[in-house]
């Protein structure tokens, strides 16, 4: 129903602001613009399913391999002390678990291409189990939020556009990046728990958390003691070397048990294209909305706003000039991306706001997005409470971005 409100917003707004525009301002251009944002971003959703398509089939075919080989069951043994309490809805040991493992692990990696075919196969696993099936189930609601708050332990491509873009040491926001992250995926475990009563001081809970944290301690040390020019090699290595080596261990494990690997892999990859298909409707509309709200010129509007607002309550506002990645990273990754690579381009890579736009754009994910591609695959319109604390757990981040960066860089 959230989601419901949100779209007609942008389109309202971006109708308002385009009639004052010309009206007032003798702007013939801007509905012009508006029209040809909606065929763009109609014809965008479409190549994006489209281009789901072959990444999909390969992972759902893997999945599917390591499934029938124990793979997947193997490592739901490993994670379902900490995953059947903050997935109380889900049955122990279900194979669903893996998948939530594996999109979980290759989101933290960096690695979108195979977290988003993961995702989905979570997605449908957990919709088997909902009992009602236009309305999101408290598992996928704990999903979906923790999939938004875009958890990265190497933030790869970031480091890469600020290498692109002449930073002296692309790697200087890799524990910023790390931090506000991780802020934010707390934040939406915790207003998640609140909302479905998940008691977060139960032992075990706790002794995986603080396993988490030590752990994510560990990394920020290491990271913090190599040659900096070596940590964009290492994250990329690293991340690969895991990611073949999962599916290695797929196919072995398939291949000691006797099962046909070949077959089981076409098996499970005949459902990719039927998903992607799925999706284009959710995801037309999802983009074409947030389309006409920026080219109406309200995302410009809500950021000076913001920037006055700062500036009248005396806050230092040298971060201003980064807000628009905040602002467009819940509607658009790809927007957020092109903003931060603007402002890096705009005032230098290894300036305040550059460096605030690189912390901003790796500290949570595309939440509507996300949503409406997770949603929108199995079917669900009911949403509940999944965009509030979605949004919750972004301010969380966003948040913690913008004071990290004040604490490292300022």
């Amino acid at each position: 129903m959230v989601l419901n409100y949100i779209w007609i917003f942008f389109f309202l707004i971006a109708f308002g602001i385009a009639l004052f525009r010309l009206i007032f301002l003798n702007d013939t251009e801007i509905f012009p613009k508006l029209v040809a944002s909606t065929f763009d971003n109609s014809k965008l959703g479409f190549e994006i399913s489209l281009g789901l398509t072959g990444v999909m089939t390969l992972w759902l075919g893997l999945m599917r391999v390591g499934e029938k080989g124990g793979a997947i069951g193997f490592l739901t043994r490993l994670v379902n002390p900490f995953f059947s309490r903050l997935f109380p809805e889900i049955p122990k040991n279900h194979p669903v678990m893996g998948a939530i493992l594996m999109n979980f692990s290759a989101n933290m990696l960096g690695l979108d291409n195979a977290a988003t075919p993961l995702g989905l196969k979570a997605m449908q696993g957990m919709q088997d189990l909902n009992p009602v099936k236009d309305t999101a189930s408290n598992a996928q609601i704990m999903f979906l939020v923790l999939n938004t708050s875009g958890l990265t332990l190497i933030p790869l491509t970031i480091m890469t556009y600020r290498a692109q873009q002449g930073a002296v040491d692309p790697s200087d926001v890799f524990i910023p990046i790390l931090l506000a992250t991780f802020c934010s995926t707390l934040t939406g475990i915790i207003v998640v728990s609140i909302y479905q009563k998940i008691n977060l001081f139960n032992r075990v809970l706790l002794t995986y958390l603080i396993s988490i944290i030590a752990g994510l301690a560990a990394l920020i040390y290491y990271f913090s003691i190599i040659p900096q020019e070596r940590v964009s090699l290492i994250s990329s290595v690293a991340s690969n070397v895991i990611l073949f080596t999962v599916i290695v261990s797929f196919i072995a494990s398939a291949f000691f048990k006797k099962i046909n690997v070949y077959d089981a892999f076409i098996e499970g990859a005949k459902e990719g294209f039927s998903v992607a298909i799925n999706i284009i409707p959710y995801l037309v509309a999802i983009l074409v909305g947030i389309g006409v709200f920026r080219v109406s010129g309200a995302l410009n509007i809500v950021v000076d706003g913001l920037g006055a607002f700062f500036k009248f309550l005396g806050f230092n506002t040298d971060f201003v000039p980064a807000l628009p990645v905040a602002l467009m990273m819940p509607l658009s990754g790809g927007g957020a991306r092109g903003m931060m690579v603007d402002i890096l381009k705009t005032y230098g890579a290894d300036s305040f706001a550059g460096r605030t736009a690189s912390i901003l754009n790796g500290a949570t994910e595309t939440t509507f997005y996300v949503l409406a591609v997770y949603f929108g695959s199995v079917g669900v319109r009911k949403t509940r409470y999944a965009v509030t604390c979605g949004l919750m757990a972004d301010l969380a981040g966003v948040t913690a971005a913008i004071l990290l960066s004040y604490l490292f860089f300022h």
